[in-house]
């Protein structure tokens, strides 16, 4: 059933991009437990292999339903300050907030959380959360702490890049398409119609927020795929997590001569087609910086998209190419080396 997010004129005047480690960092351990989302995330498993076999995650998955579920917002608040490039917030600053958390609050979406996993509650981990929750805190930010640094921080400049290219690349959209052209390309269980942004979700029941003029946070995050998350009932900032563009990407790196055994395979004008759209273009784009003709172009696009390596689509009076994770596997000459 999806969740209504309600907006009224002062929301739509409200609404901001972020980005965070912190997210990112409980995203990741989500991950090591979601074999639907280890595809492209392949290197980045084997990397922190050594370094999991250190670490004693089973206190925040506790709090992690696989499937449907609640997981304390505390323990991933959304960033205060904007994330735009160049001003995200650290990792350091956020955590500190996880710190900082009333006890009372904490112990209640603790309570909330183990509600929604048989047994968890009783168990002897989650009868000691209930009762110190000021200690479950401590404990919880000390060991997400030692999550962000085993699992994130060595690939945080990466992954900080990808996040604030997205940002940009959004920030971009909503400037030409509006919010309705933003919220039906962030992905398909988002839909906007008549002030109300629905996103798909797990639950069983209909749910409805009205933001009151709070706003929306809009925040991508790399390991988020395939979902969208949204929540954050007050004192929290109501947001959305979505998957970022380009996670297909994110490991790999070209190979020794992939350019050219690319070029070899399907000629080198259509190999510089593909190649040129490290972002979302037009025919006309495209033509104008290869110097080909926008005939040319058009067949190869045309090609391209066929064998799966493209998507199009229309924004407007242009339509626009992007690469598939397929398109990207195959330029970067395989990708499975590690990072």
């Amino acid at each position: 059933m999806p969740l209504h997010l309600q907006f009224g004129t002062d929301d739509l005047l409200r609404c901001r991009f972020a980005l965070s480690p912190l997210c990112e960092t409980h995203e990741a351990v989500r991950t090591l437990r979601r074999t639907d989302r280890h595809s492209y995330h392949l290197p980045w498993l084997r990397r922190i292999h050594d370094a999991l076999a250190e670490l004693d995650l089973t206190p925040l998955w506790l709090l992690m339903p696989r499937q449907t579920g609640y997981t304390p917002d505390f323990l991933g608040p959304p960033p205060a300050a904007a994330g735009g490039t160049g001003t995200a917030v650290s990792f350091g600053d956020e955590l500190a907030r996880v710190r900082a958390v009333d006890p009372g609050l904490a112990r209640q979406e603790i309570a909330r959380s183990l509600a929604g996993t048989p047994g968890a509650a009783e168990s002897a981990r989650g009868r000691a959360m209930l009762a110190d929750p000021a200690r479950a805190v401590r404990e919880l930010a000390d060991l997400t702490e030692r999550a962000w640094e085993a699992l994130v921080a060595p690939d945080w400049p990466r992954l900080r890049d990808l996040l604030e290219a997205d940002i940009a690349h959004r920030a971009r959209q909503l400037a030409e398409e509006g919010l309705e052209g933003l919220f039906a390309d962030l992905r398909p269980g988002l839909t906007w119609r008549d002030g109300t942004l629905s996103v798909r979700t797990k639950s069983r029941t209909l749910l409805v927020q009205e933001l009151r003029g709070r706003g929306v946070m809009l925040m991508p995050s790399a390991f988020i795929w395939p979902d969208v998350v949204s929540g954050f009932a007050p004192p929290w900032q109501p947001t959305v997590i979505y998957p970022a563009r380009g996670v297909g990407s994110l490991w790999q790196r070209p190979t020794p001569g992939a350019a050219k055994s690319l070029a070899r395979l399907m000629g080198a004008n259509r190999a510089a087609v593909l190649g040129e759209l490290q972002e979302p273009a037009s025919t006309t784009a495209l033509a104008a910086r290869l110097g080909l003709a926008p005939s040319s172009v058009s067949a190869h696009l045309s090609a391209l998209r066929d064998a799966g390596l493209l998507t199009s689509r229309r924004v407007h009076h242009q339509v626009l190419y992007e690469r598939t994770p397929l398109g990207i596997a195959l330029l970067g000459g395989g990708g499975g080396s590690q990072p």
